[in-house]
């Protein structure tokens, strides 16, 4: 098949099956979503989602304990809540090779915070591999499974939103190790895998032995690559950014390093003693600064100005920063039109939170689109912090005595993906200390935000989805998926009153008249705990479109645009008009107009 354009997600996702992974696990989130959805289109590989990372790891860990290959897939704050089992894993080892794909997300595009995951791997003490581009992101999965196994210890392979979602051409092996492929003896280890005081302790003196080995393997490994050109500036660098050193600074010699953890002290000190300065270009925080400056080498400033402390850091960034003229062509456009996120015509989380936002509610949200709740026009919203905080925010707020002391309803809203993923305990834990209040659970029947993946709820299992053929195997040949059973939905009501909820009241998130009453009769039983099942398929699962309503006589009211509808708009009059080429037909204008002037034909 020669070369192909990939994504680094994709090139992973072929690296792993080359390499002979047998499992894949993880939790859709971006920018790492894409990975196993394409090593679920390789017919001999079994993957699933899991209903969040911790579970996925820990699953992970028990393939590669049985002797299989194993990817586990996570954004960078997947692996705070992976972060248990993952600091026992580099105590106990794996067996099979155990890579963990870890994408950070500069800039935030589609997260709560940045973070650098290199400071997890040197927390834990286990190999970090950064690749600068999607073939470096297919050779570096089949070698971090090499590691894995040569030094008995989870890998992490880091990428960043600029590696997981740019397509570079790649040059793969396309066919499978099946040797490696081949399942690993498994033997009962207590000492090993049973992580009790006794033997945990013994298994950090091993721990601390590969660590040693692992830092002269950093030493010769050709992961890491000296670039000698003008011995006046040197720069330490990896990732993306190596790319965007080689734009902005083509004359300067680099230190890219492939493995950033554990650095090679000796490598380092030989380059800095090469060049007459040395600099560390690095994004999101001072991961390399710290560490290479901790190992003794003296760094300098960038003479010009510092690089930006926070964000994705461009070409751009780096000329400014070391006095070089940027040509035009890659100065940033100005002066755009703004282009905020907004929910899609038709999405039914809209009308729930015109009803808070009426209702003057405290709300303590989560994360996924129903976020946007807290934009305009809506503003209903008032606090997200992480996946499950809103059910536990909200019994929190009960605590402080906020519905008494401001006389406005507490609500915590949740979607069903987020509430499998770890909105459960917090429900559990309400119910257990006799929580009081409404909560609610947005159920459109898929994990939309980040490309409408299947969940414990809808019940649509990883390998339901990638039954279909994939553009990077043979397409005579429909690769055929693991023989495994369909997967189970949750039960929402069900188990909401298994764990002890007052009262469950189940509604139709498109119909204002349901939703109204649905939340007057929660917020009304204040000796309660209430949970509002709000259903109804997001717009990217249902496509179904029905003929645009139309608009006659209108009162010029703006009631209809409050809602934020993209379909709606207003003319040079005020006068509201629909965008018959984005309207969908959902009927929701049509419900909140208090003159009747919009009709369904």
């Amino acid at each position: 098949m020669g070369k192909q354009l990939l994504s680094g997600n994709e090139a992973i996702a072929e690296g792993a099956w080359s390499a002979g992974a047998g499992v894949g696990t993880g939790y859709p989130g971006t920018p790492s979503t894409e990975t196993l959805e394409n090593l679920v289109q390789h017919g001999d590989v079994y993957c699933e989602w899991s209903p969040n990372e911790k579970v996925a790891l820990e699953v992970g860990i028990g393939s590669a304990m049985g002797g299989v290959r194993t990817l586990v897939t996570m954004k960078h704050v997947g692996l705070n809540v992976a972060a248990d089992p993952f600091m026992s894993v580099t105590n106990t080892g794996v067996n099979a090779g155990l890579v963990l794909l870890v994408a950070d997300d500069p800039s935030m595009y589609s997260s709560q915070n940045e973070q650098d995951t290199r400071n997890y791997a040197a927390f834990a003490r286990v190999p970090c591999l950064d690749p600068s581009d999607s073939q470096e992101a297919y050779d570096f999965t089949r070698k971090a499974f090499d590691i894995s196994e040569r030094f008995d210890a989870p890998v992490i392979l880091h990428e960043t939103m600029r590696i997981a979602h740019t397509r570079t051409m790649v040059e793969c092996a396309h066919e499978r190790d099946l040797e490696a492929a081949a399942p690993r003896d498994y033997q009962s280890q207590p000492s090993k895998y049973v992580m009790m005081p006794a033997y945990a302790v013994a298994r950090t003196r091993v721990t601390n032995e590969r660590e040693d080995a692992l830092v002269e393997f950093a030493e010769t490994s050709d992961l890491n690559r000296v670039e000698m050109r003008d011995t006046k500036v040197g720069i330490i660098v990896a990732g993306a950014l190596y790319n965007h050193v080689r734009e902005a600074l083509p004359e300067a010699s680099t230190l890219k390093l492939g493995l950033t953890w554990p650095l090679p002290p000796k490598l380092l000190a030989s380059f800095a003693a090469s060049v007459e300065k040395v600099y560390v270009v690095e994004e999101s925080c001072r991961y390399f600064r710290d560490h290479v400056a901790a190992l003794g080498v003296k760094l300098s400033e960038p003479p010009a100005a510092p690089l930006p402390r926070s964000g994705e850091i461009f070409p751009a960034d780096i000329q400014r920063s070391f006095g070089v003229a940027t040509p035009a062509h890659l100065e940033a456009a100005k002066d755009l039109p703004p282009r905020p996120p907004a929910f899609c015509a038709g999405c039914p989380h809209r009308l729930v939170f015109n009803e808070l936002r009426r209702m003057k509610a405290i709300v303590t949200g989560d994360i996924g689109c129903y976020t946007l709740g807290a934009v305009a026009p809506f503003r209903a919203v008032d606090s997200v912090i992480d996946m499950g905080a809103s059910l536990s925010m909200s019994h929190g707020m009960e605590l402080a005595g906020i519905p008494e002391r401001t006389k406005r309803p507490v609500i915590g809203v949740i979607g069903d993906s987020t509430f499998a993923h770890s909105g459960i305990t917090s429900l559990l834990g309400t119910a257990y200390n006799g929580g009081k209040g409404t909560l609610l659970i947005l159920d459109n029947r898929t994990t939309a935000m980040t490309g409408t993946q299947g969940n414990p709820v809808n019940g649509l299992t990883l390998s339901e989805q990638g039954a279909r053929i994939s553009p990077l195997v043979d397409a005579d040949e429909k690769p055929s998926v693991l023989d495994r059973p369909a997967g189970r939905p949750l039960d929402l009501p069900a188990l909401c009153r298994a764990i002890g909820v007052d009262e469950v009241i189940e509604a139709d998130a498109q119909d204002l008249k349901a939703v109204r009453a649905a939340l007057k009769e929660a917020v009304s039983h204040e000796d309660l705990l209430s949970v509002v099942i709000f259903r109804s398929p997001c717009r990217l699962v249902d496509r179904t479109h029905k003929p645009a309503p139309v608009i006659r006589d209108c009162r010029r009211c703006g009631t209809c645009i409050q809602i934020g509808c993209p379909a709606l708009g207003k003319d040079e009059t005020n006068y509201a008009i629909i965008d018959p080429t984005q309207c969908v037909g959902c009927g929701q204008c049509e419900q909140v107009c208090p003159f009747g002037c919009i009709k369904s034909e």
